[in-house]
């Protein structure tokens, strides 16, 4: 059976690959379909190591254009014509600049592949609907970085209600009917006798959401656009003893990503993109765990299942 709703972390780190970590990459698994956030370098063995199917990725959003977050993707899409991966298309959802730069690149070095690349333009005014399917909606929303940024919400739509097999029988509720009893409608017997839905259905199982908030300073704004998100992953670059030169790059610290996730009522709080300065991040998640408690370090290797 295929994973329903999984993230895998390939590169918690921030600007550049160091002993201890890579730059931002992640991989949502929707069942069995993987959507990568962010392509630093080593995307592509990461993904090897972790032994996710490059055939499988069909999607790429990219957050902002800072090297550190989309300089693995060339190299990544040159493996995919390389291995196999034929027909259908893979699409990266980018800035109108980051249009421009990857047809450049990728007309150069990727001229003939067996997939069709498409590009889909990313803005960075409000939230935006940039992928949806009957199940899972994308969508973006602005963050507050030294370039254009944008976080991205992984959002499952409301799921069907479950059927009470032996309450259908009894009522001899024919199957064609059965579609409309798993989204809420009740049933009228032939005889005309109104049949209350919660008679025939139980709850559907909750749905998850994810949001990953990238590079970004602190700011109110995020919260608000995150709010009820389930998990909930935030830059976490320093600690607050580094709080003036968090500011000065426009990064977070981790109390103030730990407030984020506390003022939009996440369930789980997952801190990355730690900056290269600290030989363990212990004191990021004590620090978090102060104003939010159900924090996690990320870390490559990690996967979270929702």
């Amino acid at each position: 059976m295929g994973q329903q709703f999984q993230i895998n972390y390939l590169g918690v780190g921030s600007a550049t690959p160091s002993l201890r970590h890579l730059p931002s990459c992640q991989v949502i698994n929707y069942h069995d379909n993987l959507f990568m956030v962010d392509c630093g370098e080593g995307a592509q063995h990461s993904l090897r190591v972790q032994r996710l199917k490059f055939s499988r990725l069909t999607h790429f959003f990219l957050s902002h254009l800072h090297g550190d977050h989309c300089l693995g993707l060339p190299g990544l899409i040159s493996t995919l014509a390389l291995s196999g991966k034929e027909g259908g298309e893979i699409v990266i959802h980018t800035f109108p600049d980051g249009l421009a730069i990857f047809k450049e690149i990728l007309g150069f070095f990727c001229r003939s592949t067996p997939f069709e690349i498409r590009f889909n333009e990313v803005s960075v005014d409000g939230e935006n609907v940039v992928f949806e399917t009957d199940a899972l909606k994308v969508s973006s929303f602005p963050l507050f970085h030294r370039v254009p940024c944008v976080g991205y919400k992984f959002e499952e739509k409301e799921k069907p209600r479950h059927i009470i097999g032996d309450m259908i029988r009894f009522h001899q509720v024919p199957v064609k009917e059965i579609h409309a009893i798993k989204h809420g409608a009740d049933f009228v017997t032939p005889e005309g006798k109104v049949i209350p839905n919660s008679r025939l259905t139980t709850d559907p199982t909750p749905s998850m959401s994810y949001a990953y908030c990238s590079d970004t300073q602190y700011d109110p704004r995020v919260a608000k656009a995150v709010e009820g998100v389930h998990t909930i992953y935030h830059e976490a670059t320093y600690t607050e003893e580094s709080r003036d030169k968090a500011h000065q790059r426009a990064h977070s610290t981790a109390r103030e990503a730990a407030m984020i996730a506390r003022d939009a009522g996440a369930s789980r709080l997952v801190l990355g993109h730690f900056s290269k300065q600290y030989t363990s991040e212990e004191g990021h998640l004590e620090e978090a765990k102060k104003v939010f408690e159900n924090t996690i370090l990320s870390k490559e290797g990690l996967v979270l299942d929702l």
